[in-house]
């Protein structure tokens, strides 16, 4: 008999069950027994339910409530998601708080208080339909500078990764589907304590224009820089820079990275990837008028949008479990978080990065960052012809 059957005949039976006597009722419920096969108890708590549902559709199904099924929860979650560039759901659960204080349109508090509970699995569960795979790769346009590998030792784990200052640095080619002729070059440097990035354009890979974003990126850091560390190219292996890191009071500890091994750099790499590829592209950037429209950018909306409201997380262990790698994770926490919890950094600073923080919103920087974005692509790929004007409204 199928379920269906049964429930018509459990409603065909309830009422007549329900007003017969004891002798009677012992009879019914053998023969409902018999018939469909259930144990008496459970038989007895079906004929004794108040109502029965008139079609299997109407039962209730089994379990608690639906805590995230309303309408809107899932148009602000992906517009937080998209927002911040389609983040893993355990990122995306430390930016929900960040940003939803500042985002545009109303939000009601049934969905605010859903918002502060939900875990990531089920922001994963509600976004699945929504995501999307990236499988671009760059073109790798490191050179070797042997000149300096004498002087310049390699890194071997000699670093207080505990501590802001420690950078990683590396260049992004915007050399499109060729490495042919002049172009612009991103020089990217992260801090590997706080995960602090920051970023600047060159005209080439040369020497002295790498040394002088370095020093633009020196300046805008909230903490001194203890030690640097770099590939193997001649952008960084040079004398330039390292006059630059050494001449000094209190010189930083250069180190660079083995040939060939991109791990050793992974905490930039990374960043290479997540900062600038994901909004920048591919696209090859061989007018010299880019150069100061995407440093505006870097230096601006830029700095502060992934510093201040984009979050990361921190490998902190690993354990080999058979043939697996089972990896360990912090929780995850902007930059900005990162050095106001540090230890290392006076109070005055911190008190400035605050400052600070409290007069920005993410969504207009976000807005702001779209915009450049869209006309450096668009002067990139000749779409805009009047460059003078543009520039004169930055």
């Amino acid at each position: 008999m199928s379920n269906a059957s049964k429930r018509e005949y459990l409603r065909t039976i309830q009422s007549r069950y329900k007003k017969a006597s004891k002798t009677e009722k012992t009879i019914i419920l053998d023969e409902f027994c018999l018939v469909c096969g259930y144990n008496r108890k459970y038989a007895i708590r079906l004929l004794n339910e108040k109502s029965q549902p008139k079609c299997f559709w109407e039962m209730q199904k089994r379990g608690p409530k639906k805590r995230y099924d309303h309408p809107d929860l899932v148009k602000v979650l992906t517009k937080l998601w998209i927002s911040t560039n389609l983040p893993c759901s355990k990122r995306l659960k430390t930016i929900i708080p960040l940003w939803l204080p500042y985002y545009p349109y109303h939000v009601s508090e049934t969905v605010k208080e859903a918002l502060s509970t939900i875990s990531p699995a089920t922001i994963d569960r509600l976004l699945s339909k929504y995501r999307t795979r990236y499988n671009k790769r760059g073109l790798a346009t490191t050179k070797p500078g042997a000149i300096l590998k004498k002087n310049i030792p390699v890194k071997l784990k000699q670093w207080d990764e505990t501590r802001p200052g420690f950078l990683e640095a590396d260049t992004v080619a915007h050399c499109g589907d060729s490495v042919a002729g002049m172009f612009v070059y991103t020089v990217n440097c992260v801090d590997i304590a706080t995960s602090w990035t920051a970023q600047r354009a060159t005209w080439g890979k040369g020497e002295i224009g790498t040394v002088r974003a370095i020093e633009d990126i020196e300046n805008t850091l909230p903490f001194p820089i203890l030690g640097f560390d770099c590939d193997n190219g001649s952008e960084f292996l040079n004398w330039h820079l390292f006059r630059y890191l050494n001449k000094r009071k209190k010189s930083v500890h250069f180190t660079r990275s083995r040939a060939y091994h991109k791990n050793d750099n992974a905490h930039v790499e990374q960043k290479n990837w997540t900062n600038i590829r994901q909004y920048l592209g591919y696209e090859r950037f061989e007018d010299l008028v880019l150069v100061d429209l995407i440093n505006d950018l870097y230096s601006t909306e830029w700095y502060l949008y992934f510093n201040y409201f984009i979050p990361s997380m921190k490998l902190i262990a690993k354990k080999r479990i058979g043939s697996k790698t089972e990896k360990i994770y912090d929780t995850p926490k902007t930059p900005f978080q990162r050095v106001i919890e540090s230890k290392h950094v006076s109070r005055e600073i911190k008190q400035n990065l605050k400052k600070q923080y409290s007069n920005l919103n993410p969504f207009q920087l976000q807005k702001k960052m779209s915009q450049k974005v869209k006309n450096i692509i668009n002067i990139a790929s000749g779409e805009i012809v009047n460059k003078n004007s543009l520039i004169n409204s930055y």
